[in-house]
């Protein structure tokens, strides 16, 4: 079916997933696509056209003329072509002024770069950040925009632009841990658990009191030991400490004005839960915002 109102495919392609999203007028989701051909699962050029062509073929066919923008791993080293790095301070006037054209019809969205420090970068959430700021402008002034995942980034944003930023690999840490470590041997084998939401604030709060995080995370094999904790429990104690332990890293210091949260609903919520334990007022949540930025990308640019 030939959707006439379309304007613009949107493309977030990440690591592990390729979304597709045509957007009508106002940046209006008219429909959705994905499947499973992340940037980390083709080698060249070639292998990135033929996933474009095997989801969105039609679309393409239906929509000579529109054009594609996309954000994410697409444009890292190992992408379809790397996409420079845009540093810090930046906002969507600066992203767009280094967007990689990559042919007639296909632009991505290059990242961001924090070398304030030691070099952390970001590809996909600075889009997403941008679709945060157009949905909510009154996080424009001063905000910091939490995206939790595998990689955390907790960037800093003021007057517009993400003065800076940083990442925490509480995901990866915990999957590795959870499944490759001494810790894993006294927790369910098949990775199931229920939920055992008492046994991660018990971890956000063992997180909050003093003690290095390499040190604390040898209680969870303890706490195993001497069933204080079921191995049920483990899991969601070993998620409560590593997420405790990164808020605990970015609430010292300086005050981060208004936090919202984008991704997932239900990592979001695991979030919120130990936030209100560090005594934090509640999160603006968001789902994924990248349609919205690339949106705002494209109108940047004057692609539509």
């Amino acid at each position: 079916m030939v959707i006439v109102e379309a304007k613009l495919i949107a493309l977030d392609w990440g690591s592990t997933r390729l979304r597709a999203f045509l957007l009508g007028d106002g940046g209006k989701v008219l429909a959705t696509r994905q499947s499973n051909d992340g940037a980390a699962t083709l080698h060249g050029a070639e292998a990135y056209a033929r996933a474009l062509g095997d989801l969105i073929g039609d679309w393409r066919a239906d929509h000579p003329a529109l054009q594609l923008l996309a954000c994410g791993m697409v444009g890292s080293q190992y992408g379809w072509r790397e996409a420079p790095y845009v540093r810090c301070p930046a906002d969507a006037a600066a992203l767009a002024g280094q967007v990689l054209r990559l042919d007639d019809a296909l632009s991505i969205v290059p990242g961001l770069v924090d070398d304030a420090a030691q070099p952390d970068v970001m590809r996909g959430e600075e889009t997403q950040i941008v679709g945060a700021l157009a949905l909510h402008p009154e996080l424009a002034a001063e905000a910091c925009l939490v995206l939790p995942g595998t990689h955390s980034k907790w960037a800093r944003v003021s007057n517009g632009r993400v003065t800076g930023f940083a990442t925490h690999m509480t995901g990866e840490l915990f999957a590795l841990l959870r499944q490759h470590s001494v810790l894993a041997r006294l927790m369910p084998a098949d990775g199931s658990s229920p939920a055992a939401p008492e046994a991660f604030l018990k971890g956000v709060d063992a997180a909050r009191e003093d003690g290095g995080l390499a040190h604390q995370l040898f209680a969870v094999r303890t706490l195993g030991l001497f069933k204080q904790l079921a191995p049920e429990q483990l899991p969601d104690y070993l998620s409560g400490l590593l997420i405790g332990h990164e808020i605990a890293s970015e609430l010292r210091g300086a005050a981060p004005g208004r936090i919202a949260l984008v991704g997932d609903p239900a990592l979001c919520a695991r979030y919120v839960q130990a936030l209100t334990r560090f005594g934090q007022p509640a999160p603006l949540l968001l789902d994924n915002t990248a349609p919205a930025g690339l949106w705002r990308l494209a109108q940047t640019m004057k692609l539509i």
